[in-house]
């Protein structure tokens, strides 16, 4: 197994273990749900806001391991930054997971977010690693409506 594999089963399975930021925001002002109808993924993102900067971010629900973990990883690297950062980061991450595999991944622009990119070998389970993410960017945009990965 390559070095790169190694890290992504070793970092997936300690955020899915110890998932950061796992619980309820009680004065989140912003929230959203999202569900994976395809293996039954379900999270909460709640955010609070304080003008343009994530002061606190948190997430609940249940699903698989690479769910949980992409979950925990996010968190852990949109609190403290602008709205913009977060979407930013969307944007950087959700392109390396759907990239090819032939593509190298821009770890300057994702840094330790690097380790998803594993899951581009399982294109199934790519929507297990994206849900979190597609739930942080409604929960931005206030979208009422729960967010699905179909």
């Amino acid at each position: 197994m390559s070095d790169l594999s190694d890290l992504y089963q070793e970092v997936i399975l300690d955020h899915n273990r110890r998932p950061r930021n796992f619980g309820t925001l009680a004065d989140a002002t912003h929230k959203a749900n999202g569900y994976n109808p395809l293996c039954g993924d379900r999270l909460t993102v709640q955010l609070r806001l304080e003008g343009d900067r994530v002061a606190g971010v948190a997430f609940e629900g249940s699903g698989c391991a690479i769910s949980k973990a992409s979950a925990s990883l996010m968190t852990d690297a949109i609190k403290g930054g602008t709205v913009g950062d977060a979407l930013a980061l969307f944007d950087r991450v959700h392109g390396m997971l759907t990239s090819p595999m032939d593509r190298p991944i821009d770890e300057a622009g994702v840094g330790k977010l690097a380790v998803l990119g594993g899951v581009r070998e399982f294109p199934v389970r790519v929507k297990c690693a994206s849900l979190a993410w597609h739930t942080l960017k409604a929960a931005l945009a206030s979208l009422p409506e729960p967010v699905k990965t179909e």
